[in-house]
């Protein structure tokens, strides 16, 4: 559970809008032991511990194991109703996702995500950029779009070159395109209007909800 302690604290810290001085007066420690805790210099003590998920309004379990909230996405009931939907390794660029040919496995999706003739795939995540919210391997199910506007805060699957798609955040303004990683050891992938034109960069899907194997 320690391993995962450090970048659980900067997720929740940060996706609170905190600075580290701000947390830090409300534990009553200093700044720098926050930033010594998140860089993972030294290890907290359990009253710590407990004093952090106070602060930051969270259970023990939400700071100390893999993050598995989810955004987008709401727990439903696995229905006896289902379909099935092919869960790939990879998506090359100039194939539709039902022409796909990396497909890993099937799995099954509740058949009312499909009303109003939505489709849905999935995509095994390679990589840590996305951590701490979302983990190598986990499986990711995202629900078949183009749509900008409605990819606009959300988790997506996006082509942006033509060998894959990449797997990021996704913030549009005036001027373009930011894909921001979940580890701020990735750099932001910056697109104008004109390179989302022309490379191009496209949403190819919403993530709607997240799948860890044991």
């Amino acid at each position: 559970m320690a391993n995962y302690f450090a970048s659980n604290l900067k997720y929740l810290r940060e996706k609170q809008g905190l600075s580290q001085n701000k947390l830090a007066e409300k534990v009553g420690v200093n700044q720098t032991t926050i930033a010594r805790w998140e860089t993972e210099e030294i290890k907290p003590s359990i009253d710590n511990v407990e004093q952090i998920a106070s602060a930051l309004n969270v259970s023990l379990p939400d700071l100390l194991i893999t993050n598995l909230k989810f955004d987008n996405g709401s727990i439903i009931d696995v229905e006896t109703d289902t379909v099935q939907i092919p869960v790939l390794g990879i998506i090359k660029a100039g194939i539709a996702i039902e022409a796909q040919q990396d497909i890993l496995e099937y799995i099954d999706i509740p058949k009312a995500w499909t009303r109003g003739g939505k489709s849905f795939y999935g995509l095994q995540i390679s990589g840590d950029s996305m951590f701490p919210k979302y983990e190598n391997k986990d499986i990711v199910i995202f629900e078949q779009t183009n749509d900008y506007q409605k990819a606009n805060g959300k988790d997506c699957a996006v082509m942006v070159n033509g060998d894959d798609a990449t797997f990021k955040k996704v913030f549009l303004d005036n001027e373009g395109m930011t894909l921001q990683a979940y580890n701020n050891m990735y750099p932001a992938m910056r697109f104008n209007k004109e390179q989302i034109e022309n490379k191009p960069v496209r949403i190819i899907g919403i993530a709607k909800e997240k799948r860890t194997r044991l």
